[in-house]
Protein backbone atom coordinates (compact mmCIF):
# COMPACT_ATOMS: atom_id res chain seq x y z
CA UNK A 1 0.00 0.00 0.00
CA UNK A 2 1.30 2.99 -0.85
CA UNK A 3 1.72 6.00 1.73
CA UNK A 4 3.15 9.73 1.51
CA UNK A 5 3.46 11.57 4.56
CA UNK A 6 4.46 15.49 4.36
CA UNK A 7 6.21 17.05 6.94
CA UNK A 8 8.39 20.02 7.75
CA UNK A 9 5.58 23.01 6.67
CA UNK A 10 5.03 26.14 8.86
CA UNK A 11 5.39 29.73 9.03
CA UNK A 12 7.78 31.91 7.78
CA UNK A 13 8.46 35.73 6.66
CA UNK A 14 9.55 36.60 3.26
CA UNK A 15 13.23 35.49 2.27
CA UNK A 16 13.02 32.61 4.52
CA UNK A 17 13.64 28.83 3.95
CA UNK A 18 11.91 26.06 5.12
CA UNK A 19 12.59 22.51 3.90
CA UNK A 20 9.99 19.28 3.58
CA UNK A 21 10.11 15.87 3.93
CA UNK A 22 7.82 13.53 2.30
CA UNK A 23 8.12 10.02 3.77
CA UNK A 24 7.16 7.51 1.51
CA UNK A 25 6.46 3.28 1.71
CA UNK A 26 4.71 0.77 -0.17
CA UNK A 27 6.74 1.04 -3.89
CA UNK A 28 10.54 1.06 -4.51
CA UNK A 29 11.54 4.98 -4.41
CA UNK A 30 14.48 5.00 -6.06
CA UNK A 31 12.87 3.50 -8.91
CA UNK A 32 9.67 5.89 -9.48
CA UNK A 33 9.03 9.29 -10.44
CA UNK A 34 8.36 11.51 -7.68
CA UNK A 35 6.97 15.35 -7.19
CA UNK A 36 5.71 18.56 -5.39
CA UNK A 37 2.75 19.96 -5.73
CA UNK A 38 1.23 22.79 -3.98
CA UNK A 39 -2.56 24.16 -4.18
CA UNK A 40 -3.26 28.29 -2.90
CA UNK A 41 -6.65 29.01 -1.30
CA UNK A 42 -9.15 29.44 -4.85
CA UNK A 43 -6.45 28.43 -7.43
CA UNK A 44 -5.95 24.99 -9.27
CA UNK A 45 -2.99 22.96 -8.39
CA UNK A 46 0.36 22.96 -9.88
CA UNK A 47 3.52 21.19 -10.39
CA UNK A 48 6.31 22.76 -8.49
CA UNK A 49 8.87 20.17 -8.88
CA UNK A 50 9.51 16.66 -9.93
CA UNK A 51 12.81 14.29 -9.92
CA UNK A 52 12.78 10.74 -11.90
CA UNK A 53 14.84 7.84 -10.91
CA UNK A 54 18.41 9.19 -11.97
CA UNK A 55 17.85 12.11 -9.60
CA UNK A 56 17.08 14.60 -12.81
CA UNK A 57 15.06 17.49 -11.25
CA UNK A 58 12.74 19.69 -13.20
CA UNK A 59 11.15 22.66 -11.84
CA UNK A 60 8.25 25.25 -12.40
CA UNK A 61 9.63 28.69 -13.59
CA UNK A 62 8.43 30.48 -10.39
CA UNK A 63 10.56 28.38 -8.15
CA UNK A 64 13.67 27.89 -10.35
CA UNK A 65 17.10 28.81 -8.68
CA UNK A 66 15.17 28.92 -5.11
CA UNK A 67 13.36 25.61 -5.08
CA UNK A 68 15.97 22.05 -4.73
CA UNK A 69 13.97 18.72 -5.13
CA UNK A 70 16.11 15.87 -3.60
CA UNK A 71 15.58 12.23 -2.70
CA UNK A 72 17.85 9.46 -0.19
CA UNK A 73 17.06 6.58 -1.71
CA UNK A 74 17.76 4.49 1.77
CA UNK A 75 15.46 6.71 3.60
CA UNK A 76 13.13 6.99 1.55
CA UNK A 77 11.97 10.72 1.65
CA UNK A 78 11.98 13.33 -0.96
CA UNK A 79 12.70 16.79 0.15
CA UNK A 80 11.88 20.34 -1.34
CA UNK A 81 14.20 22.61 0.14
CA UNK A 82 12.76 26.27 -0.50
CA UNK A 83 14.90 29.23 0.29
CA UNK A 84 14.34 32.89 -0.61
CA UNK A 85 10.16 32.19 0.40
CA UNK A 86 7.42 34.72 -1.37
CA UNK A 87 4.53 35.82 -0.10
CA UNK A 88 2.91 33.81 -3.80
CA UNK A 89 4.57 30.24 -2.26
CA UNK A 90 2.04 30.22 0.28
CA UNK A 91 0.12 27.32 -0.03
CA UNK A 92 -0.68 23.40 0.74
CA UNK A 93 2.07 21.37 -0.50
CA UNK A 94 1.89 17.69 -1.85
CA UNK A 95 3.93 14.89 -2.41
CA UNK A 96 2.96 12.82 -5.04
CA UNK A 97 4.75 9.58 -6.75
CA UNK A 98 4.09 7.45 -9.54
CA UNK A 99 5.41 4.54 -8.87
CA UNK A 100 5.31 2.50 -12.39
CA UNK A 101 7.82 4.84 -14.19
CA UNK A 102 11.30 5.69 -13.55
CA UNK A 103 11.28 8.95 -15.92
CA UNK A 104 8.87 11.85 -15.10
CA UNK A 105 6.44 12.96 -17.86
CA UNK A 106 4.78 15.54 -17.55
CA UNK A 107 4.91 18.17 -14.37
CA UNK A 108 0.66 17.73 -14.38
CA UNK A 109 -1.72 15.67 -11.67
CA UNK A 110 -3.12 13.26 -13.91
CA UNK A 111 0.47 11.29 -14.77
CA UNK A 112 0.51 11.08 -10.35
CA UNK A 113 -2.28 8.32 -8.89
CA UNK A 114 -0.69 8.93 -5.25
CA UNK A 115 -0.88 11.50 -3.30
CA UNK A 116 -0.67 12.14 0.30
CA UNK A 117 -2.03 14.48 2.46
CA UNK A 118 -0.31 18.17 2.32
CA UNK A 119 1.46 20.38 4.74
CA UNK A 120 0.61 24.26 4.79
CA UNK A 121 3.26 26.58 3.81
CA UNK A 122 2.54 30.48 4.65
CA UNK A 123 4.97 33.24 3.54
CA UNK A 124 4.03 36.34 5.11
CA UNK A 125 5.80 39.81 3.83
Amino acid sequence: QVQLVESGGGSVQSGGSLRLSCSASGFTLSRSCMAWFRQATDKEREGVAQIDSGGSPKYVASVKGRFTVSRDNAKNILYLQMNNLKPEDTAMYYCAVQPSRIYCGSLSTSFFPYWGQGTQVTVSS
